[in-house]
C-alpha cells in the first residue's frame, strides 16, 4: 500500500509554536504535493452566570472575533504559505479539539500537523492538551511537533 496525502490540517493559535507547525507542515505539503487546510477555533465568550439564566454566550463579540481570526488567518497564509500551494483557510466557534477533529473528518484530511505548547506539571493538568486530545480522538495520522524542531532550520525552508 503507498502512502498517499493529498490533505493536511494545521491548527492555528497564531502561537509562535503553531506557526513553526505551519512551516513545517509546507515542507510536507510540498513533498506530497497536497493541499493545506489551516484552522483556527474561536472559543465563545462566555460570560459569568446570570443566576436566573445560566451562562450566556454574546454572539455579537463572536460575530467580530470570527470575522478579525478569518482576516488574521488570511494574512498568516499570504506571508507564510507559498503561493503555489492550494490553501483552505478554516475558522470554526467551540472547542479547539472538538472542531479539529470534526474538520479532520469532515474534510476528508489524511495528515494533522499540531504543535505541542509544551506544558508541564501543573500548568498541564490544569489545562490538558488539545494535541493530546487531537492524538487520541483524530479520524486520522496525526504529527506532533515540539519546539525547537530537530534539524529543521526555518530560514533555510522559507526561502520562497
Amino acid at each position: 500500500m503507498e502512502l498517499e496525502i493529498k490533505k493536511i490540517l494545521v491548527p492555528i493559535d497564531f502561537s509562535d509554536y503553531s506557526k513553526s507547525s505551519l512551516r513545517f507542515a509546507v515542507n510536507f505539503v510540498k513533498l506530497f504535493h497536497a493541499e493545506l487546510y489551516i484552522i483556527y477555533v474561536v472559543e465563545p465568550v462566555i460570560y459569568p452566570p446570570d443566576f436566573s439564566m445560566g451562562q450566556i454566550a454574546i454572539p455579537s463579540v463572536d460575530l467580530e472575533m470570527d470575522k478579525r481570526a478569518v482576516e488574521e488567518l488570511n494574512k498568516l497564509a499570504q506571508k507564510e504559505i507559498p503561493k503555489e500551494i492550494k490553501v483552505h483557510p478554516i475558522v470554526k466557534t467551540g472547542k479547539p479539539f472538538l472542531e479539529i477533529i470534526d474538520t479532520a473528518a469532515e474534510e476528508s484530511i489524511d495528515l494533522i500537523i499540531i504543535a505541542t505548547h509544551g506544558h508541564t506539571g501543573v500548568e498541564h493538568l490544569l489545562f490538558g492538551s488539545t494535541a493530546e486530545k487531537v492524538v487520541r480522538k483524530a479520524p486520522c495520522p496525526v504529527l506532533t511537533l515540539r519546539d525547537p524542531i530537530k534539524g529543521f532550520d526555518y530560514k533555510v525552508h522559507m526561502e520562497k
